[in-house]
């Protein structure tokens, strides 16, 4: 890991791990906050969850993720989560944010723009392969070797059978001649046999 990993990540998931704290610490005010987004999930769920309890697994998941994160433990599965921990918070802030004066709608764009920055951190991070071959590119690389390896094989398929239909031509054609050195063999001594039988006929 370089040292600009090292210095990056603990900054980065700092407020994430403090805001994910927070959400546990003050579970009541994060299911009102979030209400409506826990309704939803609360209602998309096989089984009845209580909202509050909603709220403290969002707060736990981003604490715990900010801790990976920070330690560079799993970084790019921890950045993925604290992604979609950070849209959720951007959305329920522009949404909660008072607007009535010209400094709440300041508080409210500003507040916006700082969620969108980690949001952006975030997701860079979950892409990041700390200099590593990601899948992406092993996948392609793998498909274009497995091409290759194609390719030199059915070149050495077709260099063999070409050899097999040469020595095969090759034989066949020993062979006619073989048959035709034994059919003009078989031709003269037959010719040979008749003209000693007419020369003894008319001797």
């Amino acid at each position: 890991m370089s040292a600009v990993r090292i210095l990056a990540r603990p900054l980065l998931g700092s407020s994430f791990i403090v805001a994910g704290a927070g959400k546990l610490k003050n579970a009541d005010d994060t299911a009102e906050q979030l209400s409506p987004v826990l309704r939803r999930a609360a209602d998309a769920l096989p089984i009845r969850v209580d909202e509050k309890v909603l709220a403290r697994a969002v707060g736990a998941s981003q604490l715990g993720a900010g801790v990976l994160f920070a330690l560079g433990k799993a970084p790019r599965l921890s950045a993925s989560v604290l992604a979609i921990t950070s849209a959720l918070n951007a959305f329920v802030e522009w949404r909660s944010a008072d607007i009535s004066t010209a400094a709440g709608r300041g508080a409210r764009r500003s507040g916006l723009l700082k969620n969108l920055s980690l949001l952006g951190g975030v997701l860079l991070a979950s892409v990041d392969t700390n200099g590593a071959p990601s899948l992406a590119w092993r996948a392609q690389h793998l498909a274009a070797d497995t091409a290759k390896a194609g390719r030199r094989q059915l070149a050495d398929v077709e260099k063999a059978t070409q050899k097999t239909v040469q020595k095969t031509a090759r034989k066949t054609q020993k062979a006619v001649q073989s048959a035709a050195h034994r059919a003009e063999h078989t031709v003269c001594s037959a010719a040979h046999d008749v003209a000693s039988t007419a020369s003894d006929v008319f001797a």
